[in-house]
């Protein structure tokens, strides 16, 4: 067979043994969390834009809601990003560093994880790929008009409605075009303002919520990269932010990435396409690394720089290769290295078959293991606590992560009313996640005629149902007394249970129950 032939055999198989494997675990708690807001269809979201919703909400509508349906189109995105990888870096380097492009993607342990995991990573990955395929298309056609650019913008706006990180592309194209002398004319061509126009267009979405949502979204993002507090220098923090991406992107692959980016840099003079891929890959990456001297973000946020920069890296080091014995064998060992901590981070728990005792807290995957058999503790304990007190109990997750894993779980998913979720957060005045746009259990409905009971109280014209209702809340924090809104909030407040999962004889995770009596609602 062909070399290329080859490469889709490998991408085939891999491709069938993600869909295997996705049905294998349980979903992350930010899988569990997206797949709520699925539930919930909005123009945007209170961290995010709608594509993973979206995406989710279609796949589950076929599959329904299991780990596979949640999880259909990772597999499909991952294999789709290869194949747009292969045909960009063959346009720019030729077929061979194309295929070893694409191996060498499919051997870093973070493109493996997105690839079977749905979260926003993926969908992000995908459209920044293909936006950097489409713009190369529309500057080869240059200086004659061509779809490609509007083409571009949309790629790049749906990128963005995955992952407002996209946008940074728009950044890209502004100084590749500035410094380019021969394309520099594009900015009083058509083209370039069409895919600015394109890009706004899928801006909409996010705009029209964060308006009617107090633009709740730039409060997060400015928290998020700690823009909303004074300037800090912690020197410890850059490297935490290295020391992770070394550990996601495998030691030896990050170091030949980064050598790469070095000379590539200094190439980008003189080289075109080098200076392409470089300033799709530079600005976001010192964006987020100036963000660590303060906090360290995680490697995940820059995932996206790493497409244009695996290409440029493969090009180097095939030529390298070509040269030395010594960087042919780097390049073979940082390849195998990256194997072998992607099928690690795939499932640790082969470590811990050959004896080693890897504890469940330095294993990452621990997060997607052990919520299914809490869940089914927990519902049972419901029911013996509503027995116990006559009378029907409501579910309280101590933030919004064990919320969405129990409201996935949980085998009797029960929902106060229309819009309401399996399992709440506690109450809060602030906005801190999507819970907070949902019905909640401290929430005055509008009842102007119902009478105040036992069961009701009456509030400015409104009432809250749930006052004088039992709850069990639930935290993963190992904390021995609840926050001090569940202890204001009920009469009173007693812990019931310590539900402590072990797995291979190691300590899993441990969730404490509390039974809440009589909920009263914080007093104003």
């Amino acid at each position: 067979m062909t070399p290329r032939r080859w490469l889709l055999l490998f991408l085939a198989v891999l491709t069938a043994l993600r869909f295997v494997l996705i049905a294998q675990n349980e979903l992350s708690p930010d899988e569990a969390y997206y797949y709520l807001w699925s539930q919930h269809p909005a123009l945007s979201y209170y961290s995010k834009g709608p594509s993973v919703a979206m995406t989710i909400l279609a796949s589950t509508k076929i599959f329904g809601a299991t780990e596979f349906g949640v999880r259909f189109f990772s597999p499909l995105l991952a294999v789709a990003t290869s194949l747009i990888v292969f045909v960009f870096a063959r346009r720019l380097y030729g077929e061979r560093v194309a295929i070893w492009t694409v191996i060498a993607l499919n051997m870093i342990p973070i493109f493996n994880v997105g690839g079977l995991v749905m979260t926003i990573d993926p969908l992000s990955i995908f459209f920044w790929a293909a936006a950097l395929l489409t713009l190369w298309i529309a500057l080869e056609k240059s200086p004659a008009f061509t779809w490609w650019w509007p083409i571009t913008g949309f790629l790049i706006g749906l990128g963005f409605l995955a992952k407002y990180t996209n946008a940074m592309q728009l950044l890209s194209i502004v100084l590749l075009l500035a410094m380019t002398p021969r394309l520099r004319r594009e900015f009083v061509r058509p083209g370039f303002y069409l895919m600015l126009l394109a890009f706004l267009v899928c801006m909409l979405p996010p705009i029209l919520w964060n308006e009617q949502h107090e633009w709740i979204t730039l409060a997060h993002l400015q928290a998020r990269g700690g823009l909303n507090s004074p300037f800090a220098f912690h020197p410890g923090e850059p490297f935490a932010f290295l020391g992770a991406h070394l550990g996601v992107y495998s030691p030896l692959i990050f170091a030949g990435m980064m050598i790469a980016l070095w000379c590539g840099t200094a190439r980008a003079k003189i080289s075109f396409k080098q200076r392409y891929l470089v300033l799709f890959a530079l600005p976001l990456l010192v964006m987020y690394f100036a963000l660590s001297v303060k906090h360290a973000g995680e490697p995940n946020w820059t995932a996206p720089a790493f497409v244009s920069l695996g290409v440029l890296s493969v090009a180097f080091w095939h030529e390298a290769a070509q040269t030395s014995r010594l960087k042919a064998r780097f390049c073979i060992s940082a390849l195998i290295v990256g194997l072998v901590m992607s099928i690690a981070i795939a499932n640790l728990d082969m470590l811990r078959a050959v004896g080693i005792p890897l504890p469940y807290s330095l294993d990452p995957g621990s997060r997607l293991r052990g919520w299914h058999t809490a869940a089914e503790a927990i519902g049972q304990m419901r029911q013996k606590f509503e027995q116990e007190s006559g009378k029907p109990a409501f579910l309280i997750g101590n933030k919004y992560q064990t919320a969405s894993m129990l409201s996935f779980y949980l085998p009797e998913k029960r929902v106060e009313g229309a819009g309401h979720p399996p399992v709440y957060c506690p109450e809060s005045q602030s906005l801190e996640n999507e819970f907070s746009f949902w019905p909640r259990y401290d929430e005055f409905i509008s009842a102007p005629e119902a009478p105040r009971t036992d069961s009701y109280f009456t509030e400015e014209q409104g009432v809250n149902p749930f006052i004088g209702r039992n709850a069990l809340y639930i935290t993963d924090r190992g904390e021995e007394s609840p926050p001090s809104t569940i202890k204001r909030g009920f009469e009173r407040v007693e812990m019931i249970s310590l539900i402590e999962l072990t797995r291979r004889g190691l300590p899993l995770r441990e969730l404490r129950v509390f039974a809440c009596y009589n909920y009263r609602s914080l007093p104003l």
